[in-house]
């Protein structure tokens, strides 16, 4: 239940009153009034008032479709959930005769509909063709004309004539949009207040992919088509930024954290595109009396108890402060940290094996805290392709000694592309194409069979995880590559070499 505490602790905030639903009632095990104490519990110590610890509940089984009310009820569907919600919920506090005040909750794009403005009403009412007003965040007025009405039923969109106040709707028409801001009448605006757009903590360096397989596989890969997609992709994601470089290849992309811009990469990617990304890296900023800031991220975790050890070991040297330890049911622990954004990149697959798969992590942005320090980067070095080949069972065979590899038989590789991980720390330039010599001298290995070990198949997020500053993923429809910035081998060990002795290239 760690996931629940953030959302349940603004819910309290805003004195919402709960219906708590316990569901997969019908799993062999479960503990449905262990799970309602537990809720208790949590909400007592995130500060719920007498009226919201009263909560009603539900037991159901989703899989099974039926919800009751109490356990020895009969089980036959989820009307009693249906009639609860009835029941408990209070309908909209709307005025439907007053001024028209919507505020826009969130927002799409459309090629033909343009922005697309999606909220509650809050008061009035909007008819199809009506002029209103949009009041934007910077306080210019946009008067326009309503092109469509749309509601929603499930997933899919249907076209209202009308929409009243207490109606979840979107409205088009709008040359210009953002988050928080009022569609209201003309000749009575009422201006709402701005909903906070929370700043960017993370960036990442979009480039057009210039690799030696660059459009094998997809439909868009030059820098024009990258900068029509990041820039088409501004107008409904609007807690992204695209920043233009020196290089007219290259873009730096600021997102709300790492699962956000590898969100957007797998779109891109799904779509056709072709990109490489860097390794992502957090944006600090400057306090008041110009001290060096990075975000900070409450971590939520839970784990067996013979892991904690390296848990903590690790989130220690990671820079993470923890802010709470108790128990959490029989042979597990929960622990509760402060820990810088910084340190949690590329932490999640090391928490999986120092947890054997068993954690459960969950993370938020908390705030801007002081500078950490400098933390230990990745221990091991990287396998580096040294002439462009097909990978055979041979050349591999004796590179499995060592490190992990990434790839298999019959693969082709360019040079500078990433094959695999040492098991020292140090970069080790390989040769994975190599075949065997054909001699007329038999040996007692002539005929000796050859096995493989199985290849680490990499996801992105776990590609973006593991890159340091001077490598790159390349993403392509179908495929996911490491590989250095720099090809070359030796323009590459010039580069480190000058970087060494703290000159620039």
């Amino acid at each position: 239940m760690p996931q629940t505490r953030f959302v349940t602790r603004k819910a309290l905030a805003l004195g919402l009153r709960p219906i708590l639903v316990v569901n997969k009632i019908d799993r062999v095990g479960c503990d449905p009034d262990g799970a309602v104490n537990d809720t208790f519990d949590l909400f007592c110590a995130l500060g719920a008032n007498e009226d919201q610890l009263d909560f009603p509940v539900i037991y159901a089984s989703g899989r099974e479709g039926y919800a009751i009310r109490h356990l020895t009820d009969e089980k036959k569907d989820l009307s009693p959930l249906l009639d609860l919600i009835l029941a408990a919920v209070p309908p909209p506090a709307a005025d439907i005769e007053g001024p028209l005040a919507m505020h826009v909750a969130t927002l799409d794009y459309d090629d033909y509909l343009g922005y697309v403005a999606i909220g509650r009403m809050l008061s009035g009412r909007v008819r199809q063709g009506e002029r209103v007003l949009c009041i934007h965040r910077d306080g210019k007025r946009e008067e326009f004309r309503v092109a469509k009405i749309l509601g929603y039923q499930s997933l899919k969109r249907f076209e209202l004539l009308e929409a009243v106040a207490g109606d979840i709707c979107a409205i088009t028409g709008m040359q210009d949009l953002t988050v928080g801001e009022t569609i209201t009448d003309i000749a009575r605006p009422v201006v709402l207040p701005l909903l906070e757009i929370e700043e960017p903590t993370v960036k990442m360096q979009f480039i057009s992919n210039n690799g030696p397989f660059s459009g094998r596989e997809g439909k868009f890969v030059t820098s024009r088509n990258l900068r029509e997609r990041l820039f088409k992709e501004l107008k409904s994601n609007v807690a992204l930024r695209v920043v233009e470089t020196d290089s007219p290849d290259t873009y730096d992309v600021l997102g709300r954290g790492e699962l956000h811009l590898s969100v957007l990469i797998e779109t891109m990617r799904r779509e056709g595109y072709e990109l490489m990304v860097s390794q992502p890296q957090v944006i600090f900023k400057d306090g008041q009396s110009g001290e060096k800031l990075e975000p900070y991220e409450d971590v939520v975790i839970d784990v067996d108890e013979n892991y904690t050890g390296p848990v903590i070991e690790e989130l220690g040297r990671r820079g993470g402060r923890m802010q709470e330890m108790a128990p959490e049911g029989e042979g597990r622990m929960r622990l509760e940290y402060a820990m810088p954004s910084r340190g949690l990149i590329g932490y999640r697959s090391q928490f999986l094996t120092d947890t054997r798969g068993t954690g459960i992590m969950h993370h938020n942005y908390s705030h801007y805290g002081p500078y950490a320090g400098l933390f230990k980067g990745r221990a091991n070095g990287v396998l580096i392709a040294q002439d462009p080949g097909t990978t055979n069972t041979y050349g591999l065979f004796y590179l499995q000694e060592r490190g992990a590899l990434f790839l298999g038989p019959t693969v082709p590789v360019y040079g500078g592309q990433i094959v695999g991980l040492h098991a020292r720390g140090n970069d080790l330039i390989v040769n994975p194409s190599k075949a065997k010599k054909l001699t007329n001298i038999r040996t007692t290995a002539a005929d000796e069979k050859l096995f493989l070990t199985p290849p680490l198949e990499l996801t992105l997020e776990a590609a973006l995880e593991l890159i340091n500053e001077d490598e790159l993923v390349e993403v392509t429809p179908k495929t996911i590559r490491l590989r250095k910035r720099i090809l070359d081998h030796n323009e590459r060990k010039r580069v480190e070499k000058l970087r060494d002795q703290g000159t620039e290239a």
